[in-house]
This record gives C-alpha cells, structure tokens and sequence, in this order.
C-alpha cells in the first residue's frame, strides 16, 4: 500500500495497480467517501480506503438497498461462502449481486434475460432459490471432486430457466469486474509435485495419462475425466504444445467442465447446460485469455461472453421505473 495524490486527493491504494484498475479504485472510493463512511478499513493490518471497516461489513451497505433481503434470504437457503474481500468496494462477487438480482427477483426477468440468451424463454421459480443461486456447484463436493469450504470450482451465479421446447436447462455465469486474470492453476506450482507431474505435456498426452496432472492423481478432481468425454469441444488443442490450462484459461476450462458435468449427471434435471462470461464493460485485461480460449473451442455456443454495459441496455429496453432506478444507481457506482 502507498499514499497516491490524485486530483488534488490522497488515497491509500495498493501499489500494483494499472491504470483501469487505480481509475474504478478511485471512483469507488470516492463513491465510498460520498454515500458510506470517510473511515478506513484494515486488511492484514494495514489501513485502505477502498476496504470497509469492520462495523459495516454485515450492514451490506455496497449493495444495492433492494436486493439485501433477498440475499439474507439466500443465505439461509444456499449458504453461499461470502469472499474474504466482500467488504472491498471493487468486490467482484458483491458487483455480481448488484449486477443480476435486480434482474432475478422484478416481475420482468424473463423480457430482460431473453434479450441476452435467445434459448430463454422463462425464468423456472421452483428451481433453486425462486430460479438462481449465488456461487453455485453441484453438491456437496462438486461435480468436479475440488469443492470445499475455502476453494474449489464454483460458478458466481446460476440460472435455472425452461427454454423454448419447455426444456429445464442451467445458465452458469461467471462475473469479473476489476480483476486482470482470471484463476489460474495451482497444481503445476504446487510443492506436492513429483517427477512425473508433467505440464509441458500436450493436451493429448495427458488425456492418454492422465497421472501426468497433479490435479488429477493427487487431488483427485476430475477435470481431465470429464474433459475426455468432452474431447472435441476443444477441437484446437493442438495449437497449444503444453497443457494449455496453466494460465488463465484454467478457470474458464473449469467452469465449461462443471457445465458438462452438471448437464452430463443423470441426477440432475438439466436438459442444457451453458456457461458465460460477463465482465465490466471497460475491463479488456481479460480480453486476451477469453480469445485464446474461444479459439481452443473454435468459438463453440456453449461458451458465451457479455459485458455489464450490455445487460444495463438489456434491462433499459424494457422501458420500467423500478428497473431504470436501479440501473442509474448501479452506473453510478460502476462508472458505466
């Protein structure tokens, strides 16, 4: 953390900011300063005026006033784990919230949400809570094998909707506001490595041993089994000589891999399982790894990506008061 004068201010930012990012951090705090408190928050001991202090963390006061009781009647439903950073004013998961619950919960979800994926045709009430919940993953451990109560591959938001032949289906989205990378993975670093834990292998030779990712003889997640089934949705693999979930397209993989495994799980209800991105309109620092990864898959429907000024527009055509008061908010606290 540093002291940073900026038009004549000074304000507690962390040192490693771009420029996107120190810009929303700025404009956030000052939001802050404006409609919250002047005071500072503490993390790991050091003073930040992006963070909230401690008092105000289960007041909610970053979200937006009427959604808060439809969150606290979530809670109760879908303990959703709350980030270490919910607190934070450029809190992804919170922008999240601000983003689709007032959405989700007007009487006009379905006119909004079918503007941006033309398969919807109705929001399904009796599916999870009144058809959405926040941090979704297939329970208790996740489709996957890796969900526990501090990691592990879950989605920001999921909606349970029937589609136009009546068919129940799942829309998983992941939301990013100032963040410049998606997850990337922890295996290929991990200090339980041996030997034979290989990630300059290519996606085949992996696929043919899987014993070669740490992920998969290790922990046991089954991120390569459910990818085997799924082989040629990523057709262009072989462009990439090493594993090519490292970086960034680790958490994208991940996600469209809980997709599979939802929709795939005779279990479960889903007839079509989709997965996107929605990122703050003026955020291209995920642009890179969202196209490398729409090349792996040759620009495959089933991953889609959005950006938060496009559902602003979305629920703008509808032409609501309810809806365009909540949307001035939400531009003003998001600079849009």
């Amino acid at each position: 953390m540093n002291k940073f004068t900026i038009n004549g201010q000074s304000y507690r930012l962390p040192n490693s900011l771009n420029r996107f990012q120190r810009d929303m951090y700025v404009h956030l705090i000052n939001w802050k300063w404006k409609n919250i408190t002047k005071d500072v928050g503490i993390d790991d001991g050091i003073e930040y005026d992006a963070f909230l202090p401690e008092r105000y963390v289960d007041q909610f006061p970053m979200l937006y006033t009427e959604v808060v009781p439809a969150v606290k009647s979530h809670l109760l439903k879908f303990p959703f784990r709350i980030h270490t950073y919910f607190n934070h004013m450029a809190s992804s998961q919170a922008a999240n919230i601000n983003l689709f619950l007032p959405i989700l919960i007007h009487p006009k979800a379905n006119a909004v949400l079918s503007k941006l994926n033309p398969q919807f045709a109705r929001l399904a009430n009796t599916e999870l809570d009144n058809g959405y919940r926040i941090e979704y993953w297939d329970q208790p451990n996740g489709i996957l094998n890796d969900k526990n109560a501090r990691t592990g591959t879950d989605t920001d938001i999921a909606i349970a909707y029937f589609d136009h032949d009546e068919r129940l289906c799942l829309w998983l989205i992941e939301h990013k506001l100032t963040e410049k990378e998606f997850t990337t993975c922890g295996g290929y670093k991990s200090d339980g490595k041996k030997a034979h834990h290989d990630c300059k292998r290519s996606f085949i030779d992996i696929l043919n041993n899987m014993n070669l990712c740490y992920y998969h003889d290790v922990c046991q997640y089954r991120y390569w089994v459910i990818t085997k089934v799924n082989r040629d949705f990523f057709v262009n693999h072989a462009k990439h000589t090493k594993c090519p979930f490292q970086g960034g397209m680790n958490q994208l993989w991940r996600n469209q891999l809980l997709a599979f495994g939802v929709e795939q799980d005779s279990r479960q209800p889903y007839k079509h399982v989709h997965f996107s991105v929605v990122k703050h309109s003026r955020n291209s620092l995920l642009d890179k790894t969202m196209s490398a990864y729409k090349d792996l898959i040759d620009n495959n429907p089933r991953f889609t990506d959005f950006t938060s000024a496009e559902i602003i527009a979305a629920a703008y055509s509808i032409g609501d008061a309810n809806l365009d008061k909540w949307i001035e908010w939400y531009k003003e606290l998001y600079k849009l």
